[in-house]
Parts: C-alpha cells; structure tokens; sequence
C-alpha cells in the first residue's frame, strides 16, 4: 500500500531533512515512522526556483498509526490522506488522473527499484 496526500509546502524549520519528514508524516498522515531512507534530492523548477527537494522512502504498518493525520489546525493544514495500493496509484499516473510531480517521481522510483509490485 502507498499514501497520497494532497502536495503541501514543508519548510524545514531547522530541522534536519529526515527529522523534518518524521515529523511532517506524524502530522501529515497520522504514522510514526522510524526508518525513513533519503532516495534522493530535486529542484522542482530550477530556473526558477532554488528550493531543493528531499525524497524519503519509508515502510510502515497499522501499528505504527498513531492519529488521523491531515496536517496541523494550527498552520491551517488542510490535508486528505488516501492509502490505497500501489498498482491503482501507479494506475492514476498512466492515465493522468494523478499530476503531482512529486508523487509521480516517489512512484516511479518505487516501480523502478522493484520496491512495489
């Protein structure tokens, strides 16, 4: 299974790229995960934006769920977590149903990497 969420913009707020995302997917989807691996880094839109990407890969279970998720009140976050597997996530790429660059680049690398079926 994979989770999708709608894109939002996480600064790294002085943290360090992996704490930021165990911290981001706490709040984002509700797991606490532990063992996030970086895949790589990105610039978006290079000739015009110098923010760089950190990508992450991480295993989960329900276990390890521990809130709803859908970002923070506070920051005004406004987040719709959906789990669902991967082939029907991989299937809304090929038909253009799923357009996020970011989610299609995690994706892809799961596919190419034989990660998920």
């Amino acid at each position: 299974m994979v989770i999708l969420q709608k894109p939002v913009l996480s600064l790294l707020e002085n943290d360090t790229p992996k704490d930021c995302v165990i911290k981001e997917a706490r709040e984002e989807t509700g797991y606490n995960i532990s063992n996030p691996v970086k895949i790589f880094e990105a610039y978006m839109s290079p000739g015009s934006v110098t923010e760089i990407m950190h990508f992450f890969v991480a295993e989960y279970s329900n276990d390890m769920k521990v809130d709803e998720g859908g970002g923070l009140e506070e920051e005004q976050e406004e987040i719709e977590v959906i789990e669902m597997p991967f082939k029907k996530a991989w299937e809304m790429v090929r038909t253009g149903e799923l357009k996020d660059a970011k989610t299609i680049m995690l994706l892809q690398h799961l596919k190419l990497e034989n990660i998920m079926a």
